[in-house]
């Protein structure tokens, strides 16, 4: 005789109908602006004015080209190698600090520790003045190290404290086999540690390059040559004191907005493995 057998069903109730009624509502004011801007980059400057919320009547392909040509390429290039730079540094040595703190027990651990919570503290805006005469004494303002330098700064503490909490949660026996095998603890770090925390290491990536290529207020203030500008602030080359033709520079401002896009759809998976592991432990 045949058993029946019993399945439950999840139930939907007023709670969960309340709950997908306010995410679909943040999913509207998240996705439809994306999706204005997009459109309207296809539009000519009075169509943008006069059919703000219709589709394009004819789509304006060469919106992008224009705007390619007047500097995106250059200022493209100039975020791709700040970005880049400032990503490599931060990971470098957030996760050699992240090692020690995390594997050695010294005096001042602690100390340090709180250091680096204290620097999630500073706001980049008050340090703007002092950063600003101290590049001038170094002679790298108006360079890629302008820009690099502060970057990795101001980066770093969240850094260390998100790859720290993922090297706690590697178990020592690992460490202390590789120890009898005769490994090094630059070899411990490099052949074990680094290996095992590529989640977090691609989420302080993914964290890194969002900041590094949104970033607006040191590269406007800290570079003046036209050809070292990043997007952020190239992009306010666009814009004109009688007329300012928005299809350009809306098509700016998606060809800006791609790369962390695509970045982060491709690391989305890694991003919130290494943000759940990395909030295990402390």
């Amino acid at each position: 005789m045949a058993k029946t057998r019993n399945y439950s069903r999840s139930h939907f109730g007023i709670g969960e109908g309340i709950w997908l009624i306010v995410l679909l509502c943040g999913f509207v004011l998240i996705a439809y602006p994306m999706f204005w801007t997009v459109m309207s980059s296809f539009k000519s400057y009075r169509e943008i004015y006069d059919s703000v919320w219709s589709l394009p009547s004819v789509w304006h392909y060469e919106n992008y080209i224009t705007a390619w040509q007047k500097g995106i390429a250059g200022y493209f290039k100039n975020s791709f190698i700040v970005t880049v730079s400032t990503v490599a540094g931060v990971l470098t040595f957030a996760s050699l600090c992240a090692f020690g703190l995390s594997r050695y027990q010294f005096k001042g651990n602690t100390f340090f520790l709180f250091l680096c919570m204290g620097g999630m503290m500073l706001s980049p805006q008050v340090c703007l003045i002092p950063l600003y005469k101290l590049l001038q004494a170094f002679h790298i303002h108006n360079t890629y190290w302008a820009m690099i330098l502060p970057y990795i700064a101001f980066r770093l503490p969240m850094s260390v404290l998100l790859i720290r909490t993922f090297f706690l949660s590697i178990p020592k026996e690992l460490e202390e086999s590789a120890r009898l095998d005769g490994c090094s603890a630059f070899g411990v770090y490099w052949r074990i540690f680094l290996p095992m925390s590529k989640p977090i290491l691609l989420t302080c990536t993914v964290l890194v390059s969002y900041y590094a290529w949104n970033e607006f207020l040191f590269s406007i203030i800290f570079i003046d040559s036209d050809s070292l500008k990043t997007i952020p602030s190239g992009l306010m080359n666009f814009r004109d004191a009688l007329q300012t033709d928005w299809g350009v520079l809306l098509a700016g401002m998606v060809v800006a907005a791609l790369p962390i896009i695509i970045m982060f759809i491709f690391m989305q998976k890694y991003f919130i493995r290494g943000m759940a592991a990395g909030s295990v432990k402390g």
